[in-house]
């Protein structure tokens, strides 16, 4: 049964029609929107500042999503993908963006909508990723900008699909 538990007064809040897995654990000062999704073993601690996340948010499997007390706190879109074991921690990611597998994002990073950030990157503190672009490497670099296919085909394909698998998951 998934971890959903109250840290310091605060306890986690849920749209609806938002999936649970099992062994994602949840806790503290986090809120989103509808028909978002928490995959297997993926933590959201909003134990030392907030977490606030929009619609249609999928957290796949061992990814990390935190903070820094009293610092930084973490938002998050409408329609983000935040692909496998990426960390995203203290920063602002707008809506339609899509996150790699492994990639870091840190601390006071504003990504702008329509931004793919590529599997394995790493975005240091203090950054701002312009909308319309894919970033990539160690440190993370804008590499080229993306066209109305990536982000309609790939950004909104990807958040849908993942309305789509959490579905074969719920309980009738």
């Amino acid at each position: 049964m998934a971890i959903i538990e109250s840290v310091r007064g605060w306890t986690p809040e849920f749209g609806e029609d938002c999936y649970i897995a099992p062994n994602a654990t949840i806790v503290g000062d986090v809120k989103c929107g509808n028909h978002c999704s928490f995959w297997f073993q993926s933590v959201i601690r909003g134990d030392v500042n907030s977490i606030r996340m929009g619609d249609k948010v999928n957290v796949q499997d061992g990814a990390v999503i935190h903070c820094t007390f009293e610092r930084t706190k973490t938002e998050i879109g409408n329609n983000v993908s935040i692909g496998h074991n990426a960390i995203i921690h203290g920063c602002q990611i707008s809506s339609n963006v899509l996150i790699g597998m492994g990639a870091i994002i840190m601390d006071n990073t504003i990504v702008e909508a329509n931004v793919f950030v590529a599997a394995g990157a790493v975005v240091l503190e203090n950054q701002r990723l312009e909308s319309g672009f894919l970033y990539a490497g160690v440190p993370a670099k804008k590499i080229k900008p993306l066209d109305k296919k990536h982000i309609d085909g790939e950004i909104e394909r990807i958040a849908n699909n993942y309305l789509k698998y959490a579905g074969w998951y719920k309980k009738e």
